[in-house]
């Protein structure tokens, strides 16, 4: 889902062809300055946002885009490339200026850690620090922390009852027949997965109960109840709109995966108001905000574009449009 290691091959795949970091198209919303942006503050400048292909990155690269759009930038929109080592390339290069990426994988993925930062603001200086080398300026992060969880449907939540992980740990010891699991293959085998959930929590849960599948699909089977837990994304529409309870990880065991604008450095040293005029718009976004909106593309099926410039505009950060 957000595209960790599993998408480094075909990041570097798309880096070394070209494609996605040279094309793109004008963003030509007719946006004005609302709550942000007074002053058109960086009117003459061109910019290219850029994104990762998954939903909610589609609506966080607009979301910047309408941003920079309403301070008067005219933005190049190069969002959807495929691949998280893509899309941060882009910016890295300067093929595109900006993009909102995860500390947590930037930490993890990009920059060879193996142990996350417990502290969600001591993860993201981390991150900002050690990406500065590389041209990279991370700017202040976002409540929304696109995380792993494990989710239960409403059935089987007032059967058990559990409401931590610590709790799922507890039924799996009394009763392990209880506990069945639905993950990708990926979160199976990662030390930031399965494997170190158990761990961490002294959980033991049989080969038997636990059956491996693709993202999209274990929602479904969460749903229906054909596996009592599944592993989620925390910010997923489809966790509001099919009802999931998620379990709390209240021993803070899972990274944090903060949402944050990232600037290629000398773009930001010439147009010192990218800052300014998206850091308002970082603070209103948190779970919640991402549900929502991921929702209306994932299961109402709209456009990501326009689901971005109605929030925008429902924020009033932007007028018009």
């Amino acid at each position: 889902m957000r595209c960790r290691m599993a998408c480094a091959l075909a990041g570097g795949l798309l880096l070394a062809s070209g494609c996605g970091l040279t094309s793109g198209s004008p963003m030509v919303d007719d946006v004005e300055p609302g709550s942000i942006a007074q002053g058109e503050p960086l009117k003459g400048a061109h910019l290219t946002v850029a994104s990762k292909e998954i939903t909610e990155q589609l609506i966080l690269g607009a979301i910047m885009g309408i941003a920079f759009q309403a301070a008067g930038a005219d933005v190049l929109d190069r969002t959807g490339i495929q691949g998280s080592i893509g899309a941060r390339e882009a910016v890295k290069s300067g093929n595109a200026d900006a993009m909102y990426e995860y500390t947590g994988t930037a930490w993890i993925t990009y920059l060879g850690n193996s142990a996350p930062i417990p502290d969600p603001m001591q993860q993201w200086e981390a991150v900002r620090d050690a990406d500065l080398k590389n041209g990279l300026t991370w700017l202040p992060p976002s409540a929304l922390n696109n995380t792993y969880a494990l989710a239960m449907n409403q059935a089987d939540f007032k059967k058990h009852g559990t409401k931590t992980l610590s709790d799922v740990a507890a039924l799996a010891k009394k009763n392990p027949g209880a506990v069945t699991l639905c993950v990708e293959s990926e979160f199976a085998n990662r030390a930031d997965g399965l494997p170190g959930v158990e761990k961490a929590y002294g959980m033991s849960v049989p080969a038997k109960n636990i059956t491996q599948m693709d993202t999209g699909i274990i929602y479904t089977r969460v749903a229906k109840g054909s596996c009592t837990y599944g592993e989620v994304f925390t910010t997923d529409g489809r966790i509001k709109s099919m009802h999931l309870e998620v379990m709390a990880d209240d021993k803070k065991f899972f990274p944090h995966f903060n949402a944050a604008p990232v600037i290629n450095s000398k773009a930001l040293k010439e147009h010192p108001a990218i800052a300014e005029v998206i850091e308002p718009v970082t603070k209103k976004l948190n779970n919640t905000v991402a549900q929502e909106l991921s929702a209306k593309v994932d299961v109402d099926g709209e456009d990501p574009h326009q689901v971005a410039l109605a929030w925008m505009k429902a924020e009033g950060f932007v007028r018009g449009g």
